[in-house]
């Protein structure tokens, strides 16, 4: 009598096995060379070495390679055949995997399983559906695979009647269902199964907790988690995240601690939860202790930085991310580029534009957008216009884009000119676009093109006036000198005036020196913005430059009643790849102080030689005019510039970002300091950018 030998009842040596072994260990930590190495001395060859190697190359994103060894084999059993299929699932070719499918000469449930997974796994659960009903057998996998499917598409109630059916339920199953009926908020009929199995394992305990977290049950989730009787790390971190979501960081932090182990994820977690709560150092010092961080922690930790306000700490860790060769995310390449933006770090922008170009993620008009916000708020409008008209089709948020740079940058021509064009091809313009328009002719001063189309979005274009076009036109009839009839405009408004309309008219009259509606414009804003300190300070600019001192008294005393601080002006600028700021006074905290003032002596000397008279009009202290000249000379902003000087090679243009909006003696000052130097200076304040060339400026003196 003659035996057919299965090839997996075949006699193996020991030599046999520690091959198979060897190939599965390279093949598992990457090293697929050393692997075929292996197979290839191998004396005799078995069917499961021949699957081995190939699974191996599967593993490895080597599906060609895999192909051409099974092509190769002397002989295949139906067990070759599967993992071909699933090989090529994993790979994500679930259409060459249904080819070999139709070809297999004989399939098994496995088989059909397999193939079933292929397609909910890509998305494609109708056809998984159709070919589920086709099976000749199903085993509880097959219904599992099937119900998973279902759940993964929202088609509970689908996925109940499956669940119905099925002839076996096990712990996989019921646990799929609980999470479908928490993802659907049905946290009784979830609670109902859970209750009812008569095993469970840490997972199923966990997805139920995580259904009381992701409906804000918070408090049954933790009762639930009490009483579980093993935990895992991804039960703690679902717990952890409940607290974390629903702000309850007390809770958290206790929780956190208690962890026996505290996960990438938890802490990740943790971060992002005390940063949502303020407590950046508690978060900063989480991020310090992690042993092992990934992009997310990175991620996390810029994120909490940048919403708290610490910018120029966000992007130093961004720096840091990178020269420790971690792999950027796209949201935290996004997040990087916003950051550039709000520090006016061009050449860490241009850094990330290449990484953008390298993921070939610049192709999106999402990020071109971005980029060009990026180049505008860096002073780099043609490198913000090459993106603009490189990409196409552009969509109304990249034209509001550059016209918004234009605008922000004084060239209301240019501005203008797009505007016109993206009309010309009959993309409708909105709300922001008019922002944008409407301020080009504000900061240029073309007072009837303005109020043509703001007469115009209306009857013209169907975008309803609201308080933010009024603003624009109070600024720009402000800005031109027509006071009263901005104040006429604010009286007629359809609807209530904002602190932005009611600002805008108190810059008018701090320009244009109208005490009187400065003070109704001023009491305004602090019943609307009590806790604006830059209200305060515009009132008080102008009592101080008539010499109201008592009257600037009295409005420090109300700002130290109700508690209003004033934002300290600072400036910054970026050298070599490094953001210096300055606030304003001598006592600077510098490392190279001692350069900068020998600098700014040599500015001022220069200064006084073209004619220069500080103006102490700008100096809000009741104090003498030496000490105003004194006072003026520290401004935050000439630091900056005097830096500049210091370390930027000649034809380089010195970029300067400023919080608050440039004092009168400053924009003076720096407009003499580009003639004499040479240089062109580029500024940017709270409002707008200034381009400083040859004793000129670009806002023509009108901001």
């Amino acid at each position: 009598m003659h035996f057919r030998l299965n090839p997996y009842r075949i006699c193996c040596t020991s030599v046999g096995i520690s091959s198979l072994s060897q190939i599965a260990r390279y093949a598992r930590i990457g090293h697929i060379e050393n692997a075929r190495k292996v197979f290839d001395k191998m004396p005799e060859k078995s069917v499961v070495a021949w699957n081995s190697i190939i699974a191996g190359y599967f593993q490895n994103y080597q599906p060609r390679e895999a192909k051409i060894l099974f092509d190769r084999m002397p002989e295949r059993c139906v067990v070759s055949w599967n993992g071909l299929i699933s090989g090529y699932i994993k790979n994500g070719m679930v259409s060459e995997a249904r080819k070999i499918f139709d070809l297999m000469p004989e399939r098994n449930v496995v088989s059909w399983t397999a193939m079933v997974r292929g397609y909910v796994k890509e998305g494609m659960v109708s056809e998984a559906e159709s070919l589920f009903w086709q099976m000749p057998e199903k085993n509880v996998v097959s219904w599992t695979v099937m119900l998973g499917g279902l759940i993964q598409e929202g088609r509970i109630d689908e996925a109940c009647r499956i669940f119905d059916m099925m002839p076996e339920k096990d712990v996989v199953a019921r646990t799929s269902m609980i999470g479908g009926f928490c993802q659907e908020g049905r946290l009784a009929e979830a609670r109902e199964i859970f209750d009812e199995m008569p095993r469970r394992n840490v997972i199923t305990w966990t997805t139920m907790i995580s259904g009381y977290v992701h409906n804000q049950r918070v408090d049954v989730a933790r009762k639930l988690f009490e009483v579980m009787p093993e935990k895992n790390e991804v039960s703690w971190t679902a717990m952890l995240m409940g607290y974390t979501q629903c702000e309850r960081i007390e809770e958290a932090l206790e929780l956190f601690d208690a962890m026996p182990v505290k996960s990438i994820v938890a802490c990740n977690a943790m971060i992002l939860g005390l940063g949502q709560n303020g407590e950046v150092a508690k978060a900063s010092w989480v991020f310090d202790q992690m042993r092992e961080k990934d992009d997310g922690t990175w991620s996390a930790m810029i994120k909490v930085y940048e919403q708290n306000g610490f910018e120029l700490e966000a992007l130093n860790l961004f720096v840091v991310m990178q020269r420790e060769g971690v792999r950027s995310n796209f949201p935290s390449l996004i997040s990087a580029l916003g950051l550039c933006a709000s520090m006016a770090s061009l050449d860490h922008g241009k850094q990330v534009h290449g990484q953008l170009v390298r993921s070939q993620y610049d192709l999106d008009v999402y990020v071109a957008s971005v980029l060009i916000t990026m180049y505008v708020k860096c002073g780099n409008l043609v490198k913000a216009k090459l993106v603009f008209d490189r990409f196409a089709p552009k969509d109304i948020v990249m034209w509001n884009s550059i016209i918004t740079g234009y605008a922000q940058h004084g060239l209301g021509e240019e501005a203008l000119q797009v505007f016109h064009e993206m009309c010309s091809l009959n993309i409708l313009p909105d709300d922001v676009t008019f922002i944008g328009v409407l301020s080009a002719c504000s900061y240029t001063g073309k007072v009837k093109e303005g109020l043509e189309i703001f007469e115009s979005m209306n009857c013209k274009y169907q975008v309803e006036q609201r308080t933010e076009h009024y603003a624009c036109m109070v600024d720009l009839l402000g800005r031109a000198g027509q006071v009263n009839e901005a104040m006429n405009l604010i009286e007629s408004m359809p609807v209530e005036a904002d602190a932005v309309v009611w600002g805008a008219l108190l810059g008018a009259c701090r320009t244009h020196m109208k005490l009187d509606l400065a003070e109704v414009a001023a009491k305004k804003l602090v019943q609307l913005e009590p806790k604006n300190s830059g209200h305060y300070t515009l009132l008080s600019n102008i009592y101080a430059s008539k010499g109201k001192w008592g009257d600037v008294a009295v409005l420090r005393k109300k700002m130290r009643t109700r508690s209003v601080s004033k934002s300290p002006g600072c400036s910054w600028i970026e050298v070599e790849k490094k953001v210096h700021m300055f606030t304003g006074g001598d006592s600077m905290g510098h490392p190279e102080q001692e350069l900068i003032m020998k600098m700014l002596e040599r500015i001022s000397g220069l200064l006084r030689e073209a004619g220069y008279c500080p103006d102490g009009s700008f100096v809000l202290h009741d104090v003498d005019e030496e000490e105003k000249v004194h006072m003026l000379g520290y401004h935050s902003e000439k630091l900056a510039v005097a830096y500049g000087l210091l370390k930027l090679p000649e034809g380089v243009p010195i970029r300067v970002m400023k919080n608050l909006r440039v004092c009168g003696d400053c924009h003076s000052a720096i407009k003499l300091i580009a003639k004499v130097t040479g240089r062109d200076i580029i500024l940017r304040d709270a409002n707008r950018f200034h381009h400083f060339n040859d004793g000129l400026c670009s806002c023509k003196d009108y901001w």
